[in-house]
């Protein structure tokens, strides 16, 4: 499974990046503030200190006096803060000059009360009790810089905000992530609403190849948008097509009853001329519905070689007043395949049947077929004069005829080689035409049945 277009791998990731985010930003923001010095100085009115002046109580009450006066140094540096070590008489450790409201909070440290604050135009100030071993008992003042950074201050105090703002974060990466998976839904939604109203020419631009689901959902719906404008085309098409052919005999049949009325003496003979035009409608009816049914299942299974050659034989028959044959060879002794009753007969016959009506009287026609690879290759020429090389792909339309003008008795209604090319399809073949030097050569292949 490709996980870098997977949509599942995406969002697998994508609400697992979003939980990290989460519990990332929490634990972050609270160890940031928790090692960093704050205010309040402490969690609750009487709760302990944060873990930052933890540990800095700590250090000042157990670090050597040769690195006391250093901690403080680093301290400030560092952190911006003032550290004092008031001795019981109220004057600094280290003789330094006292900030205003520095006694004023370590007057309110004794036996019972170790810990104090206030707050002034300077900053926050904190004390403390603590004892060096060197030193005795001291009072130490902490003075904080007052804070030029407001959001921070406040997330410092409201632990809800800082939730507020986790949440916040989280939400803007779903949104992200949402926009993502839902903005080609939607423009698939948008196409679909398109297409609905007749714009067959909708597509949804998308890569050729790649992507994960969507991307693939996307091209599934522009072949199927392009196959449904061809359909829909085509049945525009073959409606036209019907219609025009169905004029001419249906015309025909009018003036036909018009001259029975007329010549009541002559009925018999027009009565002929009415009853041959509706046997023509009746086999253009026949044709086209055949040429429509789309319904298939294999049935039976049929040899090829056993087929052609009957077929190639019957051909012969009917081309025989003009001299014309048609010739069979194969090395193969059979070539079975599944096929549905005589769809697969009606198909070559058409083919030949169409070979023969445009191959010259004394002519040969040859047909052939031979395994190549898995697929079974038939190939039928004529000697006939081949078609137009734009029109190679038009030959198995629906009413195509190479000359419109030819009459129904030589020309047929256009019908045949489109049967027979829906007919290959359904047995999952394929067929094609080209011209050769000596007229034109209608290709056939079947896959081998594997049984």
């Amino acid at each position: 499974m490709a996980l870098r277009g997977n949509l599942f791998v995406k969002v697998f990731v994508g609400f697992w990046l979003i939980t990290i985010i989460i519990l990332g930003s929490w634990l972050l923001t609270a160890r940031y503030f928790e090692t960093q010095p704050g205010r309040p100085p402490v969690s609750g009115p009487m709760g302990p200190p944060r873990q930052f002046m933890l540990r800095l109580f700590y250090e000042l009450q157990n670090v050597p006096d040769t690195e006391l006066q250093q901690l403080l140094r680093t301290t400030k540096k560092q952190h911006s803060i003032d550290v004092f070590l008031l001795k019981p008489d109220g004057s600094d450790l280290f003789d330094r000059e006292l900030i205003p409201g520095v006694l004023k909070v370590a007057e309110q440290l004794n036996r019972h009360r170790r810990r104090a604050s206030i707050e002034t135009p300077r900053g926050p100030m904190f004390g403390h009790n603590i004892y060096r071993d060197t030193g005795g008992p001291l009072r130490a003042v902490v003075v904080f810089e007052a804070r030029k950074r407001p959001l921070l201050a406040l997330l410092n105090k409201s632990i809800g905000l800082r939730l507020f703002l986790a949440v916040a974060l989280s939400g803007l990466v779903c949104y992200a992530l949402s926009r993502a998976l839902t903005r080609r839904l939607k423009a698939l939604q948008n196409a679909a609403s398109q297409l609905a109203v007749g714009k067959l020419d909708t597509r949804i631009v998308v890569r050729e190849s790649g992507g994960d689901e969507t991307d693939q959902l996307a091209r599934s719906f522009n072949s199927m948008a392009g196959q449904l404008a061809d359909k829909i085309q085509t049945q525009k098409r073959l409606l036209s097509d019907v219609s025009h052919e169905l004029r001419s005999p249906l015309a025909r049949l009018r003036i036909a009853l018009a001259l029975a009325e007329k010549d009541p003496d002559n009925s018999s003979q027009h009565m002929q001329r009415i009853d041959l035009e509706a046997e023509r409608l009746e086999a253009l009816i026949a044709q086209l519905l055949s040429s429509q049914n789309e319904e298939f299942s294999s049935e039976v299974y049929i040899d090829l070689v056993s087929l052609l050659v009957e077929l190639c034989a019957d051909a012969t028959f009917e081309g025989k007043h003009g001299g014309k044959q048609v010739k069979f060879s194969s090395k193969l002794p059979q070539a079975v395949i599944p096929s549905h009753a005589d769809l697969l007969k009606r198909c070559f016959e058409n083919i030949l049947r169409n070979a023969l009506k445009y191959t010259p009287d004394n002519t040969v026609i040859e047909a052939s077929l031979e395994r190549v690879g898995e697929r079974y290759i038939i190939r039928i020429e004529d000697r006939g004069p081949g078609v137009e090389s734009a029109e190679l792909a038009t030959i198995f339309e629906e009413f195509y005829r190479a000359d419109d003008a030819r009459p129904r008795e030589t020309g047929g209604y256009g019908l045949g080689l489109s049967i027979a090319k829906r007919a290959i399809l359904q047995h999952k073949g394929e067929v094609s035409a080209a011209n050769t030097d000596r007229g034109l050569a209608i290709t056939v292949s079947f896959p081998v049945y594997p049984g």
